[in-house]
């Protein structure tokens, strides 16, 4: 659905999966992971920068939207192309991982569903309840641009300082019962688009994405059962799911 709304061309999909995989990891450590997902990465990057631009992008997408600001004089032409593939890089794990925590969670929380099928209005609450309970995004690392004092400890120019928006989501200083997932709670605030200048831009198309696929289930579906251990699928940055047995009736 995201590649549709970008306006991206049907053949070569196969490729997106794999660059976000390789696109998160490579924030690093140089571990396994980024040694993995760097290996034939350089010909999927190099087939999603193809596909950023004005003139491959579907009439009236999402894309050509952005590119019509450089014809009215409000960005160039580059800063256009590396906005469309910022959207292209973000949008691809973080909802899917997103969509398949909200799953996970419903299907360790029963009452929480059951909740949710009696309200379904819940669903945009309840997305945002997922994306603090079960981040997509962990972790981020950002850069010092000065010295600076964060928390007592004195930080050097251009040092890295790794982000635990996973844990920040989740600091009993700022949430009631923090380890509680409650679909019910106000739960903006949570740190899981980023915060600031840094927020996610696509955050609205992945909110709405949510809320869409949560409320359809809960007008569709009873119930919704694990049937075997799920399996995480490892990434530097990301929280999500390789598998998730559910049976849902």
């Amino acid at each position: 659905m995201f590649a549709d709304a970008l306006g991206l061309r049907a053949d070569g999909r196969e490729n997106l999966l794999p660059y976000a995989a390789a696109v998160f990891n490579d924030f690093g450590p140089r571990n396994h992971l980024f040694e993995e997902t760097r290996r034939g990465a350089d010909a999927v990057r190099d087939w999603v920068l193809a596909q950023c631009h004005r003139d491959v992008l579907r009439p009236g997408s999402i894309g050509v939207q952005v590119f019509a600001a450089v014809d009215r004089g409000e960005a160039t032409e580059e800063d256009a192309h590396r906005l469309v593939r910022s959207l292209l890089t973000a949008g691809l794990d973080t909802t899917v991982y997103g969509l398949g925590n909200a799953l996970f969670s419903f299907a360790t929380h029963p009452a929480a569903w059951e909740q949710l099928r009696a309200d379904p209005s819940l669903a945009r609450s309840a997305f945002e309840e997922v994306l603090r309970f079960e981040s997509s995004v962990q972790t981020f690392f950002r850069t010092t641009t000065c010295e600076a004092e964060l928390g007592g400890v004195r930080l050097p120019e251009g040092a890295k300082i790794l982000l635990f928006l996973g844990a920040a989501s989740r600091d009993p200083r700022r949430w009631s019962a923090p380890e509680t997932f409650d679909i019910t709670r106000k739960a903006s605030g949570h740190v899981a688009f980023g915060y600031g200048i840094h927020s996610c831009v696509g955050q609205m198309v992945a909110r709405l994405e949510g809320e869409i696929v949560l409320r359809a289930f809960a007008e569709r579906i009873e119930r919704v059962e694990l049937v075997g251990e799920p399996v995480r699928r490892l990434n530097n940055t990301l929280r999500g799911l390789a598998s998730l047995p559910l049976r849902v009736s």
